[in-house]
């Protein structure tokens, strides 16, 4: 499985914007590899994947001996939340961020991807690291692809009837459509397996039926299927809303590079991508570490925990070198994201 984010952590993909966009990169690499924060964190990813199988456990134990009762709804929350922890695993094991062993690393995604979630592991995975490698670029990632959203004057220039409306309104719309986000992951995992090779295929496959099975067979063994819709329909809602809570802050409103103007360095194509949310343990642990959003981009296989000690050496390289180093809090990160959102349908608004 191809996994070219990774790559940049040792600085490989630094050497493509030619020596002087190298030389942006290579001195703070360095100080990074110099403090070992690049090293493995194998025990406290241990004890995180332990703590959330258990608590997953726990929710599933307390499913069942509550019983046929609205009662349960109350369980969805926590479940969802829960998820988004399992998500943040596969993440990180998508980024060779829990161990750089490939097999190993695979194993850990498939598990908290495929079985645990319905999501595809190779699917999330390929998609991810086109984003890492180009971040924001119109053409080269696709997490900016006109789609439900537009990002760009251009991609609502030729917006009409139901597509235009979504657009003139994307702003007010963006955390509701989150609300469909668990489900979608879903179908998009399902529609990737034409993609995949047979072999990759038959255990993804597996895999993913086997989660909605059990899913499935859980909800409807404990709960009456009017109780089970809704449990289902309550739990992944606020999954996706979770996850649009993490991942709005990253990307929406910074940078977008010109597709025909000057190519980035690695340093540059990151940093003024990408902005970082302030915050303490909370913060790092609501949005899985993805708050610190510049730094993994620019050391995607640096271990979550390690990410917080890297940020005061980016944060005085980019000073040093006068580039823009965007941080702020999380209301105000997704008031910028949505105000972007808000721009691009101005045209259509007009009219």
């Amino acid at each position: 499985m191809p996994q070219p984010a990774a790559a940049v952590a040792d600085g490989t993909e630094a050497r493509t914007g030619g020596p002087s966009a190298g030389s942006e990169f290579a001195p703070l690499l360095r100080a990074v590899k110099d403090q070992g924060l690049l090293g493995r964190r194998y025990a406290w990813y241990a004890r995180v994947i332990a703590v959330n199988a258990l608590a997953l456990a726990g929710v599933v134990t307390g499913l069942v001996l509550i019983g046929d009762s609205w009662w349960a709804l109350l369980l969805a929350p926590p479940l969802a939340v829960l998820f988004a922890r399992t998500a943040f695993i596969g993440h990180d094991a998508g980024h060779a961020q829990i161990t750089g062993d490939k097999s190993v690393g695979r194993l850990i995604g498939l598990v908290h991807g495929n079985l645990l979630l319905g999501l595809s592991y190779s699917w999330w995975n390929t998609k991810h690291n086109r984003h890492h490698a180009n971040p924001n670029h119109i053409d080269k990632d696709p997490d900016v692809a006109a789609d439900v959203l537009v990002f760009t004057g251009e991609q609502a220039g030729d917006r009409e009837g139901w597509r235009g409306w979504l657009t003139r309104n994307q702003a007010w719309l963006f955390f509701p459509l989150t609300l469909l986000e668990g489900v979608a992951l879903k179908v998009h995992s399902f529609q990737d397996l034409r993609r995949q090779p047979p072999r990759e295929r038959a255990l993804e496959g597996t895999l993913l039926v086997a989660h909605v099975a059990a899913y499935t067979t859980l909800l409807l063994t404990v709960l009456s299927p009017g109780k089970a819709l809704a449990f289902a329909a309550l739990h992944q809602a606020l999954f996706g809303l979770h996850l649009g809570l993490s991942f709005a802050p990253n990307h929406k409103g910074m940078e977008m590079p010109d597709p025909n103007g000057e190519r980035w360095g690695h340093l540059r194509r990151q940093v003024l991508t990408s902005r970082n949310i302030r915050g303490g343990a909370l913060t790092d642990w609501f949005l899985g570490g993805l708050n610190y959003q510049i730094e993994h981009h620019l050391f995607p296989s640096m271990p979550r925990p390690h990410l917080r000690l890297a940020q005061p050496l980016v944060r005085a390289h980019c000073r040093e070198l006068g580039i823009a180093y965007a941080e702020t809090g999380l209301v105000d990160s997704y008031r910028q994201a949505l105000r972007h959102l808000h721009e691009v349908g101005e045209p259509l608004r007009a009219q």
